[in-house]
């Protein structure tokens, strides 16, 4: 439950898929084409991705979701292993410490976990945020999305 203009964070839901499908896709391309051409947010979050394969990229993982009444504006998921895979936050929404949230909620499954640190694959717009909460770079790295390079950062922060 949530009070009128507050954002509740909650657990992933399976039917939560198809909207996080459509955040991510519109925050790469309305946030992420500040650092990255035009030809690398189609290769990154292209106009067809196929739903069932998306929705199973949150199995057996800790997953979150930020929701602003019924909509959703924000999630992040990590592996078992301590991971964090996914962060998007919706362009409507940012720089409202919803990022900061879903991650302090994967903070604490990781030291449940005892996890001994968390690992991610920053983009060069996240990146800064990551280093807010405690993530260090570990490498500059190049990897490829459906053929185009693009920019991440290798980032770990310890936990314990």
């Amino acid at each position: 439950m949530n009070l009128a203009g507050e954002i509740e964070i909650r657990r992933y839901r399976s039917r939560d898929a198809a909207a996080c499908l459509g955040l991510f896709r519109d925050t790469i391309h309305r946030i992420n084409i500040r650092d990255y051409s035009q030809q690398q947010v189609d290769a990154w979050a292209p106009q067809i991705i196929d739903l069932e394969t998306w929705s199973q990229r949150f199995d057996k993982k800790l997953s979150y979701v930020a929701v602003d009444q019924r909509l959703l504006v924000g999630f992040a998921d990590m592996n078992l292993a301590g991971h964090l895979d996914r962060l998007y936050v919706s362009a409507d929404y940012q720089r409202r410490g919803i990022a900061r949230r879903l991650v302090d909620g994967l903070i604490q499954d990781a030291i449940d976990r005892h996890c001994k640190r968390i690992t991610t694959e920053a983009s060069i717009t996240a990146k800064p945020f990551f280093e807010s909460m405690g993530f260090e770079v570990l490498q500059q790295q190049s990897v490829e999305c459906l053929g185009i390079a693009l920019t991440n950062f290798k980032m770990q922060r310890l936990l314990g």
